[in-house]
């Protein structure tokens, strides 16, 4: 696990190769394995491989999200928020079992804030994604993930730029 979190990086550039149904399942199935406060399981995930669809979703954003259209798979974390009070915790988690379990695969990722962004000066993020993909009203969205074989080559962090200071001892 840990050379996992060595050499994964935020992947915005992708090789336009088709990503293997079984990886996509791999990842269905990490997703709802993810932990969930009290196994309630808020979350939903809509997988997106359409083009078409993932060149829209790409416009969520004023900027950070144009790279999407380059994906050959967006994934939609969002969640239904009568049922906890913690989806978005929840959500996050999710998220980043998602990512994780792509580079495990060799997949590249890179995470797409949406909760509590703009699309443009009158209508947010997440009320564009929800008109773009007939989401009801109590379903709430925390990110995109974007997925692709990468097409750029970012090294690992090295151990020495960690932030070590922001470890506490009590």
């Amino acid at each position: 696990m840990l050379d996992i979190l060595r050499s994964r990086r935020s992947i915005r550039c992708y090789k336009d190769w088709k990503i293997e149904p079984e990886k996509i399942e791999q990842l269905k199935e990490a997703a709802l394995r993810a932990p969930s406060s009290r196994g309630i399981n808020p979350w939903r995930f809509l997988f997106v491989t359409n083009k078409a669809m993932l060149q829209e979703l790409s416009r969520a954003k004023e900027s950070g999200s144009s790279f999407l259209k380059g994906a050959r798979l967006g994934v939609i974390v969002c969640a239904n928020a009568d049922e906890s009070d913690v989806w978005i915790e929840d959500c996050s988690i999710a998220s980043i079992i998602l990512q994780l379990t792509g580079q495990s695969l060799g997949l590249g990722s890179c995470w797409i804030q949406i909760r509590n962004r703009a699309h443009s000066s009158s209508i947010s993020a997440e009320d564009y994604i929800k008109k773009v993909m007939h989401l009801p009203d109590n379903m709430l969205v925390l990110s995109m993930i974007s997925f692709g074989y990468p097409d750029e080559d970012k090294p690992p962090v090295p151990r020495e730029q960690l932030e070590y200071e922001k470890i506490l001892y009590g």
